[in-house]
């Protein structure tokens, strides 16, 4: 089929393929990430210690709703402490503009295959996939910086080091305090990576658009042109309404 093999090549692929791969790779890198950090408070009395506290958090990274009961090194006592710090907004806006951005490119498969005609009829999709292409450039620029702002702040509200900083046990120089281990970013670090590349595919693509619109025609050069043809067209009409008029009075008078 001509369509399907017009679909298939460099420009298709390019702008509807590759945009459904990235969106996927952002938002399932972000979306489904879940971590832990692990911490150990060592009483005086080691009886009253706990050297393996578990502390997860996932996404939408919603910190101050993540509880964990620590030991206060006074007897059995134990205090119920929470991260600080909710990064729901700029984590749920990335994957937000990572779904859209599939669920557009998916459509625009469907219509680049089987809507063809359509598509270019009046001009009008070519026009809407430009403007469409821009937003979505300008949102992934956005959304991926957010993110990146976000993540390094999730990063340090989950430091270790940091959140024994909360307990009152580890404020008692004769306790300490130390991290087990932290959370593993290498996920939600390729997750931004995948948002730029987004924002790098999508703002390419915007001149492959902008080519279906037809508009780049108008260039300076094709504009002069157009007029030096419109400037002929105008003498030819003026000389041939001149002539028309000498023939007109030769005949009447």
């Amino acid at each position: 089929d001509a369509a399907i093999c017009k679909f298939v090549s460099g420009f298709r692929f390019v702008h509807v393929i590759s945009p459904q791969l990235f969106a996927i790779f952002a938002f399932a890198t972000c979306g489904g990430y879940s971590g832990q950090l692990r911490v150990s408070v060592d009483c005086i009395n080691k009886s009253d210690s706990n050297l393996s506290i578990g502390i997860n958090f996932a996404y939408p990274f919603r910190l101050n709703r993540v509880e964990f009961d620590v030991p206060m090194c006074e007897g059995r006592r134990q205090e119920r402490l929470y991260l600080i710090g909710d990064f729901s907004s700029s984590a749920e806006f990335f994957v937000t503009i990572a779904v859209f951005s599939f669920l557009y490119s998916l459509l625009a498969t469907v219509v680049y295959i089987f809507f063809q005609n359509k598509y270019r009829e009046n001009n009008r999709g070519p026009l809407i996939d430009f403007i469409v292409t821009v937003v979505f450039s300008f949102m992934w620029l956005v959304s991926s910086s957010a993110w990146a702002k976000g993540l390094s702040d999730v990063k340090a509200a989950t430091d270790p080091d940091e959140v024994v900083l909360l307990m009152s046990a580890c404020k008692v120089q004769t306790n300490k305090c130390s991290s087990v281990y932290g959370p593993r970013w290498s996920g939600l670090n390729t997750s931004v990576v995948f948002g730029y590349l987004n924002f790098v595919l999508w703002a390419g693509n915007i001149w492959f658009v902008f080519k279906e619109t037809g508009c780049h025609w108008l260039t300076p050069s094709t504009i002069d042109q157009h007029r030096k043809v419109i400037s002929e067209e105008e003498q030819i009409i003026t000389f041939s309404s001149k002539v028309t008029k000498t023939n007109l009075f030769k005949l009447f008078f």
